[in-house]
């Protein structure tokens, strides 16, 4: 199975005052295609941050980053949103739903705005999949923080993205909503064929995922083949 996501010798540090703080050191790793992947670790270990390194959100200092065949160290900001828009789907913690739009609206308008001819025909679609028909005029003032990121699920789908990258995904649920949440995620990776890479601190979710990437310290300390 081929690669979708390689890593080389990453790091990255941040300027704090006048000190350099050094983020992450040394990591290397890959994805394989359809492969589901966890990253674990304490906060402040740089599990984010590796997170927006690996969709090409920013820069790392030195190192090298493939995705989706190509290494986005040689795009520009602009190359590589085009590289995201076309293979990559997001999921975040806090939902990052547009308040004024309609869940429909939510998942569709992202389409329109890349040309998609039938945008609200797929969203209905994928709304429907997560279990929110009944919901698709409902603004997410109406939806509960559940609902809302089943919505979020839905619109990280929509493109269907070769890989998706899902940052703390039940971090604000409840453990019963949190596991409908995962179960849904792990669905439609099997369904779509979506490669599913997770940034977690919670461990039950992570060995559900297929392999485990622990981090602390800004450094790996162990790759782990889940049982599961």
């Amino acid at each position: 199975m081929a690669r979708i996501l390689n890593v080389n010798n990453l790091e990255k540090s941040y300027s704090s005052g006048s000190k350099q703080l050094k983020v992450l050191q040394d990591i290397s790793f890959n994805v394989e295609e359809r492969e589901t992947f966890a990253i674990v670790g304490p906060s402040g270990s740089g599990k984010t941050t590796l997170l927006g390194l690996c969709a090409g959100l920013d820069r790392p200092d030195s190192g090298e980053i493939s995705l989706c065949g190509t290494n986005i160290n040689l795009l520009n900001e602009d190359q590589r949103a085009v590289l995201r828009n076309k293979k990559v789907g997001f999921v975040f913690q806090d939902f990052q739903l547009l308040q004024t739009l309609t869940a429909l609206e939510n998942v569709s308008v992202p389409l329109e705005l890349q040309g998609e001819k039938h945008a609200s025909v797929t969203a209905r679609d994928l709304l429907e999949k997560v279990g929110l028909g009944d919901r698709l005029h409902h603004y997410p003032s109406q939806l509960s923080g559940g609902e809302q990121q089943r919505v979020a699920v839905a619109r990280a789908f929509s493109n269907r993205p070769d890989i998706l990258f899902a940052d703390e995904p039940t971090g604000n649920l409840d453990a019963i909503t949190g596991e409908k949440v995962e179960q849904l995620l792990f669905d439609l990776n099997k369904e779509l064929g979506t490669t599913l890479v997770i940034v977690t601190h919670d461990i039950e979710l992570a060995q559900k995922t297929r392999k485990i990437l622990r981090l602390k310290g800004g450094k790996i300390v162990s790759k782990d083949i889940s049982a599961s």
